[in-house]
């Protein structure tokens, strides 16, 4: 179901959110304004808000799952500096993304107490989804955009820049760099070369 309508206005994008996640328009909002502050021209720049919309300036770029190859030095730097943006002191009042990753966890194991066995294949997937633990949590939070859709980063032949933060806010580093590898649109061009930094934690975790 669609979440919200986008509406091109001069040089203005008008984006209207119309159902399915409550705090949409408010989590896109803060999102740009905070970086706007401390990463600015990376997002969109804020330039009105309501109960229900945000209108920001239309960035140019082409979505990365169009380009023929990823430009995967410019992704990691974008998305480095998105999670190094937010100042720790500022990222600890921010509210969790929308879909935390312990809330992942007991959504997954709802599902499977309601799972019919169907096939041997399907029953073990999953029989080891259930032993799933999100692992370490000790792990550096950063602000995340929280949506690994690959339509949501743009290049402009020289950088990568990012929209869409409607289910973004304080998350770790490893979940958002899982959510971004597992997320279909990224596997368009096959498997992907992009490789990030992470600690010990992190990649327990991942």
């Amino acid at each position: 179901m669609q979440s919200h309508d986008v509406r091109i206005d001069g040089d203005l994008v008008r984006k209207r959110f119309i159902d399915g996640k409550p705090g949409g328009a408010e989590r896109e909002w803060r999102a740009l304004r905070l970086l706007a502050e401390h990463a600015p021209g990376l997002a969109p720049a804020p330039v009105e808000y309501g109960t229900d919309l945000v209108v920001m300036p239309r960035i140019e770029g082409t979505p990365l799952f169009l380009l023929p190859a990823v430009p995967e030095k410019e992704l990691v730097e974008a998305v480095d500096r998105l999670h190094g943006a937010v100042p720790r002191q500022v990222l600890d009042r921010i509210p969790q993304r929308l879909w935390p990753v312990e809330r992942l966890r007991d959504q997954l194991l709802a599902w499977a107490g309601r799972w019919q066995p169907k096939n041997e294949l399907a029953d073990q997937a999953v029989r080891e989804g259930v032993r799933w633990e999100p692992g370490e949590r000790g792990v550096r939070p950063v602000f995340g955009a929280s949506d690994g859709n690959t339509a949501n980063f743009l290049w402009d032949g020289v950088r990568v820049r990012i929209v869409d933060f409607e289910e973004s806010g304080r998350s770790d580093r490893a979940t958002e760099v899982a959510e971004m590898a597992e997320h279909v649109s990224s596997w368009v061009h096959g498997e992907s070369g992009v490789c990030f930094e992470l600690d010990l934690a992190e990649e327990r975790r991942l």
